[in-house]
């Protein structure tokens, strides 16, 4: 029977076989070059160390193409049940792989689970080439998502993860794509699969990221090594109430270092932290004076929809608004006006931005002769 598993997995399975009793052990540890620790509905940044810095990260970066293919099927794009047939572009694909050949055929949801738990590259190629026709095309959309996700220090040259110089993400943009990952449930129990198969059964997935089958929260995302790029993986854990929280550590030096900051992150985030909604509502904010604008006035909101992330210890809350007296015209839709602080007594808890709920045009001489003409003839 033949396998696709990841680098040193075989290393990995054969230390199972030999030590049942083998478990990741909790400690703060810390040998990686960056991590972080997100609240997965905020986005808010808990705990981290050089969240910014630029990594490759290997095949971590299949995270953006699996996101990319979960907003297909949403979108209905293709259907889960939906057959594709493998191109020419398959031959000779380099690293994991399920030994797709031209002609041959697979479910998306086969494919998906090759990617998922097996980080199959063909099968990245298949999915690619349904989803925008070229893999070339597919990469300018995995770098457009980033874009608009707010994902400024990310550049993909590949869906596959290969090690290429040019090619960087970091810790935090990729809590970023996993918070998004997070929302489809769907996807969930293919990231909660250590072991599987596809092509009726001839070939073996095994998941690098081994928390897939020890860690009772988690519901994704991905592990892997390379001597290039050490040790990482993407982490999230989801407790009955459904909190969910991220962990990425990057560049560790060893597996088990690896597994034990993950851990610990998230244990630091179900342990210590709440979600919360802001005791300031959006509707005690007055609408913002226009000077110059089409309109007199514009709404505002919370950045964050008023939903924040606070210490456990934390019991009531106080706010304190910084707003300017009026605007200028022009204004943007999502234009930062303002700040919004949460207090706890005299400790700031969390400060999130107060932003324009529209858009504003400057007045001009057109708008203003359109306006008399409308009310002479009304």
């Amino acid at each position: 029977m033949r396998k696709i598993i990841a680098v040193f997995i075989s290393f990995v399975v054969l230390l199972t076989i030999v030590s049942p009793l083998y478990t990741i052990a909790d400690d703060t540890t810390n040998s990686a070059k960056a991590y972080v620790l997100m609240e997965s509905s905020t986005q808010t940044v808990l705990d981290s160390e050089n969240e910014d810095l630029r990594l490759n990260v290997g095949y971590l970066s299949k995270l953006m193409a699996i996101l990319l293919i979960a907003e297909d099927i949403e979108t209905g794009k293709f259907l889960m049940s939906t057959e594709l047939t493998a191109s020419q572009t398959v031959t000779g694909t380099k690293g994991a792989v399920v030994w797709l050949e031209a002609g041959d055929k697979m479910t998306v949801e086969e494919l998906l689970k090759a990617v998922i738990i097996g980080n199959a590259n063909d099968a990245v190629t298949v999915l690619a080439e349904k989803s925008e026709q070229t893999i070339e095309n597919f990469v300018k959309r995995m770098n457009t998502e980033a874009f608009d996700l707010g994902l400024r220090n990310t550049a993909f040259y590949s869906p596959y993860g290969y090690y290429d110089e040019r090619e960087y993400t970091t810790a935090h943009d990729l809590a970023v794509i996993c918070s998004k990952l997070a929302k489809y449930e769907f996807l969930r129990p293919y990231f909660k699969t250590w072991r599987d198969f596809v092509k009726s059964g001839q070939t073996e997935l095994v998941s690098e990221n081994r928390l897939a089958n020890s860690y009772e929260r988690h519901i994704g995302f991905k592990a892997a090594h390379s001597d290039e790029t050490g040790y990482n993986i993407a982490e999230g854990g989801m407790d009955e109430s459904g909190s969910c929280y991220i962990a990425v550590v990057l560049g560790a030096d060893n597996e088990a270092d690896m597994y034990k900051k993950a851990k610990s992150l998230l244990r630091s985030g179900f342990n210590d932290y709440k979600v919360t909604i802001a005791m300031f509502p959006d509707e005690m904010l007055m609408p913002m004076k226009i000077r110059g604008g089409c309109d007199s006035a514009v709404e505002l909101r919370l950045r964050n929809q008023s939903r924040i992330v606070i210490p456990k210890s934390v019991s009531e809350l106080s706010s304190t608004v910084v707003l300017p007296e009026y605007l200028t015209a022009p204004v943007k839709k999502g234009q930062i006006i303002g700040t919004a602080a949460f207090y706890s007594e005299k400790n700031l808890v969390c400060e999130t931005d107060i932003i324009a709920s529209d858009n504003v045009a400057k007045l001009s001489l057109a708008y203003v002769f359109k306006n008399i003409l409308y009310n002479i003839y009304k």
